[in-house]
């Protein structure tokens, strides 16, 4: 019987998992509404720890406050702002769900202290990632400091991802892989390469966007598309391969274990996700960039690749290494 504490440290661990892809998915909803700059300022938001819901609650002469601190034209809208500070909230509780699981993983000490250590790094790196998100702030959320934000958030989750299976490696080192191919792995590896490349694809994309998007004034989003740059249709097309190799690992998977095994049930579900990540992009494409797809589309970006290293440490800890020629 598992001890209640490792059950404690991998139930956490997992919600901790959820809260991160949750806080992607806020995070790309306060960039595509244009609400990054909703708090002017950082730990505070508009000088309050609570931030205002009127703009009567501010100074008269806060507009000449925040030019003087280099932030030009700075008006006050409670929608961006609340959202902008909802998105920190959630932050501060990915920071205490991290420091408790790193509390509970002091259960493995005598066992695997591997899994201590790598539990304390996501801890660190959630600091890191705080700091980043104030230099965010005090760069006037120059595109490249959003992009290095955004790509700490999918290391912490990738970091997340592999402690707690290591946590429950003799239970995956049972997942049948008789049947699979050899080469597997290897094209898990590539599969994972493919979508950094998307992604990082993708932030070039989102930067071009950014950029449009002031210029347009955030309105008149069906016509952003015309001054889209070379890398949207490099993007673009370079989804049609992502799928083709993601499908044929589901489809490998699928046809060689049992319909109820872990693996399997990844597999369809990494297929789910590339399948549902390129609807988004295409209604990117063709539906005048509405605002809902954004922050979806990112999600499932980090979705995919996040499924993708799960896999990868399921056949390793599962011996695919092993596994007959198909």
């Amino acid at each position: 019987m598992t001890h209640p504490d490792i059950v404690n440290f991998r139930r956490l661990g997992t919600i901790t998992i959820a809260a991160v892809y949750f806080l992607i998915l806020v995070g790309g909803i306060v960039r595509a509404s244009g609400a990054g700059m909703g708090c002017p300022d950082w730990p505070t938001c508009f000088g309050k720890w609570i931030p205002p819901t009127n703009e009567s609650q501010l100074p008269v002469n806060y507009h000449q406050i925040y030019a003087q601190l280099g932030y030009e034209n700075t008006a006050f809208n409670p929608v961006k702002t609340w959202t902008e500070y909802t998105n920190r909230l959630i932050g501060m509780t990915i920071g205490l769900l991290i420091l408790t699981t790193a509390w509970t993983s002091r259960v493995f000490l005598k066992t695997d202290k591997m899994i201590c250590y790598l539990a304390i790094s996501c801890l660190l790196l959630v600091g890191f990632q705080g700091w980043l998100g104030s230099t965010v702030v005090a760069s006037n959320l120059k595109p490249v400091m959003i992009t290095l934000h955004m790509l700490m958030a999918l290391a912490i989750v990738a970091l997340l991802i592999y402690t707690i299976a290591r946590s429950q490696q003799h239970s995956l080192a049972s997942l049948q892989t008789q049947g699979l191919p050899n080469k597997i792995k290897t094209v898990v590896i590539v599969a994972m390469l493919m979508t950094l490349i998307q992604i990082g694809m993708g932030t070039q994309v989102r930067e071009a966007v950014d950029f449009i998007a002031h210029e347009h004034g955030y309105i008149d989003r069906k016509y952003w598309r015309d001054d889209f740059p070379i890398i949207f249709y490099v993007h673009r097309s370079f989804s049609s391969l992502i799928l083709f190799t993601n499908a044929w690992l589901a489809w490998r998977l699928f046809k060689a274990l049992p319909r109820t095994q872990l693996l399997v049930k990844t597999g369809l579900s990494l297929a789910g996700l590339v399948a549902a990540a390129i609807i988004a992009g295409i209604s990117l494409d063709r539906l005048g960039m509405p605002p809902v797809s954004q922050p979806i589309h990112l999600l499932l970006a980090n979705l995919i690749f996040g499924t993708q290293f799960f896999l990868f440490i399921c056949l390793n800890y599962a011996g695919a290494g092993t596994a007959s020629k198909a």
